[in-house]
């Protein structure tokens, strides 16, 4: 069996640019204030989610392997 993530997005953090939804529209949406979420707080990983996390702009995107907690992105955090 693969890994679960757990990815939450930094509202303070996020500027809604909505590059996460084009990247990964199946994992984030933005809501009527433009904020994104991830749309299931837990998820099998996933390159595309990953890629999602990697090209928001303000790193609001923060994934950990689900159960340990372990830093996936960013890398340490």
């Amino acid at each position: 069996m693969g890994d679960r993530w757990h990815v939450e997005v930094d509202r303070e953090i996020c500027i809604g640019s909505g590059m996460c939804v084009g990247v990964a529209p199946d994992g984030f949406a933005l809501d009527s204030a433009r904020q994104s979420h991830p749309k299931e707080g837990e998820t099998d990983a996933s390159e595309t989610v990953l890629e999602a996390a990697e090209t928001c702009p303000v790193e609001a995107i923060v994934i950990t392997l689900a159960g340990s907690g372990k830093a996936v992105f960013p890398p340490g955090g």
